[in-house]
């Protein structure tokens, strides 16, 4: 789901649907009508929740840690890389790879949010991943070679980097606790339209599942340009000389393209989470819940060099094994899913794998 960014520089700024933290946690409150307006057929396909008690701290204490990261040495990084995995676990920088060879797009899935999440230029920038729940979803060895992805190990600098591990947990479940609610009331919108079992909605899915996976991306210093196609969750941090800045370029950061086939910027505070649906979640959702193209632009200009950036993403994911049931009028990837059948998460992720990237023989 790339959108074609050409004219992000003209483009309009806009502000997504904001519900504030006291409304979404209120289970008896009503906010279907603010749901189907942010995630509806007509929406962005993004919703910011305001006022989380102890996120703003949260996210300072973390994103302050990437540049400590991605600047220990080479021998340490290297101690957090996980091959097994594709790089899913631990710490990555321009190892993800294509059948060819070449570092290049990733395919990463997710229920709630932007389930395809493609990097480009990943000599640009490091990751770091992480499940913030469980530090080892599962012992079973058939399901770790099968879904390394998935069913891995957390890998953390215990020695080197040790505050890592603790702010990474936080702000992660921090986020999942909050996505969960917003999941309650996307369940509520979308059962107004069709019937929905108890063990069909998001809320459930998500609150059942290992997979939950926490993304730290750090940015290296450069004057080249990239782009993106990702999930925005906390506003990007930018570090110059070790010290906090300002975005020195206005026209960076999330554009989406509308339902009207316009791009526009979207912005949210720096206290604000922002959760984007994700095509899997209008699939299953009969197309009441609507995903966007989504990318983001990063700064140019005399005034980047120098400058790092980083932010924080945390995808919300069904489990392997949770069973997906798909409706009878599938809009989307026709040729791998029949009508009324059903998958589960693993098997779903693996014909995309295939269809898109040929990892699989």
């Amino acid at each position: 789901m790339a959108a074609a960014m050409s004219s992000q520089s003209s483009a309009p700024t806009v502000r997504p649907v904001t519900i504030p933290f006291s409304d979404i946690r209120d289970k008896s409150a009503d906010l279907s009508a603010l749901i189907e307006e942010g995630f509806g057929p007509n929406g962005l396909g993004i919703i910011s929740i305001s006022g989380v008690p102890g996120f703003s701290s949260l996210r300072q204490s973390l994103l302050h840690l990437s540049p400590r990261l991605a600047k220990l040495s080479e021998v340490e990084k290297q101690k957090l890389e996980d091959p097994d995995s594709r790089y899913n676990f631990g710490w990555s920088h321009g190892k993800e790879k294509l059948e060819s060879g070449k570092p290049g797009k990733f395919l990463h899935f997710n229920i709630l949010f932007l389930n395809l999440y493609i990097l480009f230029s990943y000599m640009l920038k490091g990751s770091f991943y992480a499940n913030p729940v469980l530090d080892t979803p599962t012992t079973d060895q058939n399901l770790i070679q099968r879904y390394p992805a998935y069913c891995g190990k957390n890998i953390w600098p215990s020695s080197a980097l040790p505050e890592l591990e603790v702010a990474f947990k936080a702000i992660g479940r921090l986020m999942l606790d909050v996505g969960l609610m917003v999941a309650y009331h996307c369940d509520r919108y979308v059962s107004g339209g069709i019937n929905m079992g108890v063990d069909e909605g998001l809320e459930y899915i998500i609150h059942q599942s290992r997979c939950h996976k926490g993304r730290l991306l750090y940015y290296f210093p450069t004057k080249q340009r990239f782009i993106s196609l990702c999930v925005g969750l906390t506003c990007g941090m930018f570090l110059k000389d070790d010290a906090e800045v300002a975005c020195p370029d206005r026209a960076a950061g999330l554009y989406v393209k509308n339902r009207s086939d316009q791009i526009v910027k979207v912005v949210f505070g720096q206290d604000e989470i922002a959760y984007q649906i994700g095509e899997t979640t209008e699939i299953l959702s009969g197309g009441y819940l609507h995903a966007t193209p989504h990318c983001v632009r990063a700064p140019i200009g005399k005034e980047v060099s120098g400058l790092e950036r980083s932010t924080f993403a945390l995808f919300m994911q069904p489990d392997w094994d949770e069973k997906l049931k798909f409706p009878e009028n599938v809009h989307i990837h026709k040729e791998l899913i029949s009508p009324n059948s059903t998958l589960t998460f693993g098997e779903y992720t693996e014909k995309l794998l295939d269809k898109y990237y040929h990892l699989k023989s």
